[in-house]
Protein backbone atom coordinates (compact mmCIF):
# COMPACT_ATOMS: atom_id res chain seq x y z
CA UNK A 1 0.00 0.00 0.00
CA UNK A 2 1.09 3.57 -0.48
CA UNK A 3 2.52 5.75 -3.50
CA UNK A 4 5.71 4.00 -3.24
CA UNK A 5 4.46 0.17 -2.96
CA UNK A 6 6.99 -1.51 -5.25
CA UNK A 7 10.28 0.68 -4.74
CA UNK A 8 13.04 -0.96 -3.10
CA UNK A 9 15.17 0.99 -0.63
CA UNK A 10 18.69 -0.16 1.09
CA UNK A 11 19.13 2.04 4.77
CA UNK A 12 22.30 1.80 6.48
CA UNK A 13 21.49 2.44 10.24
CA UNK A 14 22.31 5.94 11.48
CA UNK A 15 20.88 8.72 13.40
CA UNK A 16 19.23 12.17 12.43
CA UNK A 17 18.27 12.64 8.97
CA UNK A 18 19.28 8.92 7.57
CA UNK A 19 16.47 7.22 9.53
CA UNK A 20 13.85 10.00 9.51
CA UNK A 21 14.11 9.87 5.39
CA UNK A 22 13.90 5.91 5.57
CA UNK A 23 11.11 6.40 7.50
CA UNK A 24 9.22 8.49 5.46
CA UNK A 25 10.08 6.49 2.31
CA UNK A 26 8.43 3.32 4.59
CA UNK A 27 5.46 5.34 5.73
CA UNK A 28 4.65 6.04 1.49
CA UNK A 29 4.82 2.33 1.19
CA UNK A 30 8.60 1.68 0.22
CA UNK A 31 9.88 -1.47 1.40
CA UNK A 32 13.18 -0.73 3.65
CA UNK A 33 15.24 -2.73 4.75
CA UNK A 34 17.71 -1.41 7.41
CA UNK A 35 21.64 -2.48 7.46
CA UNK A 36 22.59 -2.55 11.41
CA UNK A 37 25.54 -3.37 13.31
CA UNK A 38 25.77 -6.53 15.15
CA UNK A 39 27.15 -4.96 18.46
CA UNK A 40 25.82 -1.90 20.01
CA UNK A 41 27.58 1.25 19.23
CA UNK A 42 27.26 4.84 20.07
CA UNK A 43 24.52 6.01 17.81
CA UNK A 44 23.36 9.42 20.20
CA UNK A 45 21.11 9.05 23.17
CA UNK A 46 20.47 5.74 24.13
CA UNK A 47 16.46 4.99 23.45
CA UNK A 48 14.46 1.86 23.47
CA UNK A 49 14.00 0.74 19.95
CA UNK A 50 9.65 1.05 20.81
CA UNK A 51 10.20 4.93 21.40
CA UNK A 52 12.35 5.37 18.14
CA UNK A 53 9.54 6.27 16.03
CA UNK A 54 12.02 6.57 13.21
CA UNK A 55 12.72 2.87 12.81
CA UNK A 56 8.93 2.06 12.24
CA UNK A 57 7.75 0.54 9.16
CA UNK A 58 10.82 -1.40 8.10
CA UNK A 59 12.91 -4.59 8.61
CA UNK A 60 16.35 -4.94 10.71
CA UNK A 61 18.80 -6.66 9.63
CA UNK A 62 21.84 -7.05 11.49
CA UNK A 63 25.28 -8.05 10.04
CA UNK A 64 28.93 -7.59 10.40
CA UNK A 65 29.92 -5.40 7.25
CA UNK A 66 33.22 -6.19 8.16
CA UNK A 67 33.01 -10.29 6.56
CA UNK A 68 33.00 -10.56 3.39
CA UNK A 69 29.75 -12.85 3.11
CA UNK A 70 27.86 -9.78 4.63
CA UNK A 71 29.17 -7.48 2.24
CA UNK A 72 28.69 -9.93 -0.46
CA UNK A 73 24.68 -10.12 0.77
CA UNK A 74 24.59 -6.54 0.81
CA UNK A 75 25.31 -6.23 -2.60
CA UNK A 76 22.84 -8.67 -3.92
CA UNK A 77 20.51 -6.21 -2.11
CA UNK A 78 21.68 -3.18 -4.05
CA UNK A 79 21.60 -5.12 -7.44
CA UNK A 80 17.68 -5.26 -6.53
CA UNK A 81 17.08 -1.71 -4.94
CA UNK A 82 15.92 1.36 -6.03
CA UNK A 83 17.89 3.77 -4.02
CA UNK A 84 20.17 3.66 -1.24
CA UNK A 85 20.54 5.80 1.86
CA UNK A 86 23.72 5.56 3.77
CA UNK A 87 25.18 8.85 6.57
CA UNK A 88 28.34 8.15 7.16
CA UNK A 89 31.38 10.34 6.94
CA UNK A 90 32.86 10.60 3.42
CA UNK A 91 34.73 7.60 2.34
CA UNK A 92 33.26 5.20 5.09
CA UNK A 93 31.33 3.22 2.29
CA UNK A 94 33.89 3.22 -0.02
CA UNK A 95 36.53 1.42 2.82
CA UNK A 96 33.74 -0.96 3.33
CA UNK A 97 33.44 -1.82 -0.64
CA UNK A 98 29.91 -0.37 -0.62
CA UNK A 99 31.12 2.97 -2.50
CA UNK A 100 29.05 4.96 -5.28
CA UNK A 101 31.65 3.10 -8.16
CA UNK A 102 31.31 -0.50 -6.85
CA UNK A 103 27.09 -0.12 -6.38
CA UNK A 104 26.11 1.47 -9.79
CA UNK A 105 28.45 -0.19 -11.73
CA UNK A 106 26.37 -3.67 -10.55
CA UNK A 107 22.97 -1.64 -10.43
CA UNK A 108 23.53 1.21 -13.03
CA UNK A 109 19.51 2.42 -11.79
CA UNK A 110 20.77 3.12 -8.31
CA UNK A 111 19.79 6.37 -6.62
CA UNK A 112 22.74 6.57 -3.96
CA UNK A 113 21.38 9.03 -1.02
CA UNK A 114 24.41 9.92 1.16
CA UNK A 115 23.44 12.85 3.42
CA UNK A 116 26.21 14.41 5.70
CA UNK A 117 26.54 17.71 7.20
CA UNK A 118 29.17 19.33 5.75
CA UNK A 119 28.74 17.45 2.20
CA UNK A 120 31.46 15.20 0.21
CA UNK A 121 33.86 17.83 -0.14
CA UNK A 122 35.23 20.93 1.55
CA UNK A 123 37.16 21.81 3.97
CA UNK A 124 34.66 20.68 7.07
CA UNK A 125 33.77 17.28 5.33
CA UNK A 126 35.58 15.43 7.65
CA UNK A 127 34.85 17.29 10.78
CA UNK A 128 32.63 15.89 13.27
CA UNK A 129 29.27 18.22 14.01
CA UNK A 130 25.81 18.00 14.52
CA UNK A 131 22.43 19.98 13.37
CA UNK A 132 23.04 23.62 15.67
CA UNK A 133 26.91 23.52 13.84
CA UNK A 134 25.34 22.98 10.68
CA UNK A 135 22.84 25.94 10.96
CA UNK A 136 25.38 28.19 12.24
CA UNK A 137 27.23 28.21 9.23
CA UNK A 138 23.84 29.09 7.05
CA UNK A 139 23.06 32.66 8.98
CA UNK A 140 19.73 30.43 10.00
CA UNK A 141 21.13 29.95 13.85
CA UNK A 142 21.89 33.40 14.37
CA UNK A 143 18.72 34.67 13.10
CA UNK A 144 16.68 32.99 15.07
CA UNK A 145 15.85 34.38 18.96
CA UNK A 146 14.71 37.16 20.41
CA UNK A 147 16.30 40.79 20.59
CA UNK A 148 19.11 40.97 23.53
CA UNK A 149 19.32 37.27 23.48
CA UNK A 150 21.62 34.69 22.06
CA UNK A 151 20.80 32.95 18.86
CA UNK A 152 18.16 29.93 19.74
CA UNK A 153 18.66 26.56 18.63
CA UNK A 154 15.20 25.56 17.25
CA UNK A 155 15.51 21.83 18.29
CA UNK A 156 17.07 19.93 15.52
CA UNK A 157 14.05 20.67 13.15
CA UNK A 158 16.23 22.61 10.74
CA UNK A 159 19.16 20.59 9.91
CA UNK A 160 18.90 17.47 10.49
CA UNK A 161 15.38 16.64 9.66
CA UNK A 162 14.24 20.19 6.87
CA UNK A 163 17.86 20.37 5.48
CA UNK A 164 18.77 17.01 6.00
CA UNK A 165 15.65 14.54 5.79
CA UNK A 166 13.81 16.11 3.83
CA UNK A 167 16.16 17.00 0.81
CA UNK A 168 17.72 13.17 0.98
CA UNK A 169 13.95 12.11 0.36
CA UNK A 170 13.51 15.03 -2.38
CA UNK A 171 17.09 14.05 -3.58
CA UNK A 172 16.39 9.97 -4.07
CA UNK A 173 13.08 10.46 -5.59
CA UNK A 174 13.89 12.99 -8.37
CA UNK A 175 16.82 10.09 -8.97
CA UNK A 176 14.58 7.10 -8.96
CA UNK A 177 12.16 9.01 -11.33
CA UNK A 178 14.97 9.96 -13.33
CA UNK A 179 16.58 6.56 -13.72
CA UNK A 180 13.54 4.52 -14.82
CA UNK A 181 12.93 7.47 -17.71
CA UNK A 182 16.92 7.16 -18.47
CA UNK A 183 17.63 4.16 -17.32
CA UNK A 184 21.06 6.36 -15.27
CA UNK A 185 21.65 6.44 -11.77
CA UNK A 186 23.37 8.67 -9.57
CA UNK A 187 24.79 9.98 -6.32
CA UNK A 188 22.49 11.96 -4.22
CA UNK A 189 24.76 14.47 -2.21
CA UNK A 190 22.38 16.14 0.63
CA UNK A 191 24.33 17.76 2.82
CA UNK A 192 22.41 19.31 5.13
CA UNK A 193 24.12 23.22 5.61
CA UNK A 194 23.20 23.04 1.93
CA UNK A 195 19.83 21.85 3.07
CA UNK A 196 19.66 24.33 5.56
CA UNK A 197 20.94 27.10 3.19
CA UNK A 198 18.13 25.98 0.96
CA UNK A 199 15.45 26.85 3.59
CA UNK A 200 16.90 30.18 3.99
CA UNK A 201 15.90 30.79 0.35
CA UNK A 202 12.99 33.46 1.10
CA UNK A 203 14.61 34.87 4.10
CA UNK A 204 17.96 35.72 2.44
CA UNK A 205 15.56 37.06 -0.30
CA UNK A 206 13.67 39.24 1.94
CA UNK A 207 17.38 40.98 3.14
CA UNK A 208 18.06 41.61 0.24
CA UNK A 209 14.74 43.31 -0.35
CA UNK A 210 15.55 45.52 2.81
CA UNK A 211 12.62 44.37 4.68
CA UNK A 212 15.07 42.07 7.19
CA UNK A 213 17.24 45.60 8.09
CA UNK A 214 17.35 44.78 12.20
CA UNK A 215 19.65 42.90 14.02
CA UNK A 216 18.14 39.66 15.32
CA UNK A 217 14.48 39.99 17.65
CA UNK A 218 13.69 43.53 15.60
CA UNK A 219 11.95 41.91 12.06
CA UNK A 220 8.79 41.00 11.08
CA UNK A 221 9.27 36.79 11.72
CA UNK A 222 11.40 36.66 14.38
CA UNK A 223 9.42 38.17 17.16
CA UNK A 224 9.94 41.77 16.17
CA UNK A 225 6.73 43.03 14.96
CA UNK A 226 3.74 42.83 17.42
CA UNK A 227 1.72 40.76 14.99
CA UNK A 228 3.90 37.55 14.54
CA UNK A 229 4.26 37.10 17.93
CA UNK A 230 3.23 35.23 20.89
CA UNK A 231 1.75 36.48 24.12
CA UNK A 232 0.93 35.04 27.78
CA UNK A 233 -2.53 35.04 29.36
CA UNK A 234 -3.69 35.02 32.55
CA UNK A 235 -3.25 31.52 33.51
CA UNK A 236 0.10 31.44 32.41
CA UNK A 237 0.09 29.65 29.21
CA UNK A 238 0.25 31.13 25.61
CA UNK A 239 -0.89 32.16 22.39
CA UNK A 240 0.17 32.70 19.07
CA UNK A 241 -0.92 35.38 16.70
CA UNK A 242 0.43 35.80 13.09
CA UNK A 243 -2.33 38.47 10.94
CA UNK A 244 0.57 39.46 8.48
CA UNK A 245 -2.12 40.98 5.74
CA UNK A 246 -3.61 44.00 6.51
CA UNK A 247 -7.47 42.46 6.23
CA UNK A 248 -6.10 40.02 9.00
CA UNK A 249 -4.65 42.75 11.07
CA UNK A 250 -7.87 44.41 10.60
CA UNK A 251 -9.93 41.22 11.93
CA UNK A 252 -7.57 41.14 14.81
CA UNK A 253 -7.79 44.63 15.75
CA UNK A 254 -11.88 44.29 15.21
CA UNK A 255 -12.14 41.20 17.58
CA UNK A 256 -10.10 42.97 20.17
CA UNK A 257 -11.89 46.37 20.03
CA UNK A 258 -9.00 48.33 19.17
CA UNK A 259 -9.45 51.39 16.91
CA UNK A 260 -6.22 51.32 14.53
CA UNK A 261 -6.51 55.13 14.65
CA UNK A 262 -5.20 55.22 17.92
CA UNK A 263 -2.11 53.25 17.25
CA UNK A 264 0.97 53.55 14.69
CA UNK A 265 0.48 52.39 11.36
CA UNK A 266 1.13 48.27 11.11
CA UNK A 267 4.41 48.55 9.13
CA UNK A 268 5.90 51.57 11.33
CA UNK A 269 8.39 49.68 13.23
CA UNK A 270 9.21 52.36 15.23
CA UNK A 271 5.71 52.08 16.78
CA UNK A 272 6.37 47.46 17.47
CA UNK A 273 7.31 48.43 20.96
CA UNK A 274 3.84 50.21 21.79
CA UNK A 275 1.23 48.11 19.73
CA UNK A 276 3.57 44.70 21.90
CA UNK A 277 2.79 46.82 25.00
CA UNK A 278 -1.21 46.96 24.33
CA UNK A 279 -1.36 43.58 23.20
CA UNK A 280 0.74 41.51 26.25
CA UNK A 281 -1.58 43.92 28.62
CA UNK A 282 -4.82 42.54 26.52
CA UNK A 283 -4.10 39.21 26.00
CA UNK A 284 -3.01 38.79 30.51
CA UNK A 285 -6.88 39.64 31.13
CA UNK A 286 -7.81 36.07 30.05
CA UNK A 287 -7.32 32.93 29.77
CA UNK A 288 -5.85 30.56 26.84
CA UNK A 289 -8.80 29.04 26.46
CA UNK A 290 -10.79 31.90 26.78
CA UNK A 291 -8.79 33.04 23.86
CA UNK A 292 -9.71 30.33 21.90
CA UNK A 293 -13.33 30.72 22.62
CA UNK A 294 -12.88 33.93 21.26
CA UNK A 295 -10.46 33.84 18.19
CA UNK A 296 -10.13 30.14 17.38
CA UNK A 297 -11.50 29.84 13.55
CA UNK A 298 -11.30 33.01 12.87
CA UNK A 299 -9.02 35.17 10.30
CA UNK A 300 -7.27 37.23 12.97
CA UNK A 301 -4.34 33.69 12.37
CA UNK A 302 -4.22 32.80 15.91
CA UNK A 303 -3.56 29.48 17.45
CA UNK A 304 -3.03 28.64 21.11
CA UNK A 305 0.67 27.35 22.02
CA UNK A 306 -0.13 24.04 22.88
CA UNK A 307 2.48 21.67 24.57
CA UNK A 308 3.70 18.42 23.35
CA UNK A 309 1.91 16.20 26.07
CA UNK A 310 -1.23 18.48 24.57
CA UNK A 311 -1.43 18.50 21.20
CA UNK A 312 -3.37 15.10 20.59
CA UNK A 313 -5.69 16.46 22.45
CA UNK A 314 -6.85 19.52 20.17
CA UNK A 315 -10.04 18.94 18.33
CA UNK A 316 -8.26 19.60 14.82
CA UNK A 317 -5.54 17.48 15.64
CA UNK A 318 -8.11 15.25 16.49
CA UNK A 319 -10.24 15.13 13.25
CA UNK A 320 -7.30 14.92 11.13
CA UNK A 321 -6.31 11.87 13.18
CA UNK A 322 -2.88 13.59 13.09
CA UNK A 323 -1.91 11.34 16.28
CA UNK A 324 -1.76 7.97 15.64
CA UNK A 325 -1.33 4.64 18.27
CA UNK A 326 1.33 2.13 17.19
CA UNK A 327 1.52 -0.64 19.18
CA UNK A 328 0.03 0.77 22.14
CA UNK A 329 2.49 4.34 21.31
CA UNK A 330 1.03 7.51 20.66
CA UNK A 331 3.09 9.31 17.91
CA UNK A 332 2.80 11.49 15.26
CA UNK A 333 0.56 9.87 12.08
CA UNK A 334 2.04 9.60 8.60
CA UNK A 335 2.51 12.56 5.92
CA UNK A 336 1.56 13.72 3.70
CA UNK A 337 -1.76 12.12 3.14
CA UNK A 338 -2.82 10.66 -0.79
CA UNK A 339 -6.03 10.66 -1.81
CA UNK A 340 -5.97 7.10 -3.88
CA UNK A 341 -2.99 5.08 -2.95
CA UNK A 342 -3.39 5.83 1.17
CA UNK A 343 -0.72 4.22 3.42
CA UNK A 344 -1.05 1.19 5.60
CA UNK A 345 -1.40 2.01 9.35
CA UNK A 346 2.81 2.17 10.56
CA UNK A 347 3.95 -0.94 12.10
CA UNK A 348 6.33 -1.02 14.99
CA UNK A 349 9.88 -0.84 15.49
CA UNK A 350 11.41 -4.22 15.15
CA UNK A 351 7.46 -5.88 13.92
CA UNK A 352 8.54 -6.46 10.70
CA UNK A 353 10.56 -9.64 9.73
CA UNK A 354 13.93 -9.32 7.52
CA UNK A 355 12.56 -12.06 5.86
CA UNK A 356 9.50 -10.48 5.27
CA UNK A 357 11.73 -7.67 3.45
CA UNK A 358 13.63 -10.13 1.55
CA UNK A 359 10.98 -11.52 -0.25
CA UNK A 360 11.10 -8.51 -2.46
CA UNK A 361 14.37 -9.26 -3.13
CA UNK A 362 13.95 -13.11 -3.47
CA UNK A 363 16.31 -13.57 -0.90
CA UNK A 364 15.42 -16.22 2.03
CA UNK A 365 16.31 -16.92 5.43
CA UNK A 366 18.73 -19.07 4.58
CA UNK A 367 20.71 -16.25 2.08
CA UNK A 368 20.59 -14.46 5.44
CA UNK A 369 22.19 -17.26 7.90
CA UNK A 370 25.17 -17.58 5.02
CA UNK A 371 25.89 -13.96 5.61
CA UNK A 372 26.05 -13.88 9.47
CA UNK A 373 23.46 -11.84 10.00
CA UNK A 374 20.45 -11.41 11.78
Amino acid sequence: MGPLAGVKIVEFAGIGPAPLAAMLLADMGATVIRIDRVAATDLGVPMADQFDFTKRNRAVLKLDLKKPEAIALVLRLIDGADGLIEGFRPGVMERLGLGPDVCLRRNPKLAFGRVTGWGQEGPLAQAAGHDMNYIALTGALHAIGRAGQKPTPPLNLVGDYGGGAMYLVTGLLAAIVSARATGVGQVVDAAMVDGALSLMTPIYGMKAAGRMKGPRGHNQLDSGAYYYEVYECADGQYISIAPIEAKFHAELLRILEIDPATMPPQRDPEGWPRWKDLLAERFRTRTRDDWCRILEGTDACFAPVLSMAEAHTHPHNQARSAFIDVDGIRQPAPAPRFSVTQSAPPRPPGSVPAREALEAWGLSAADIEAAGGG
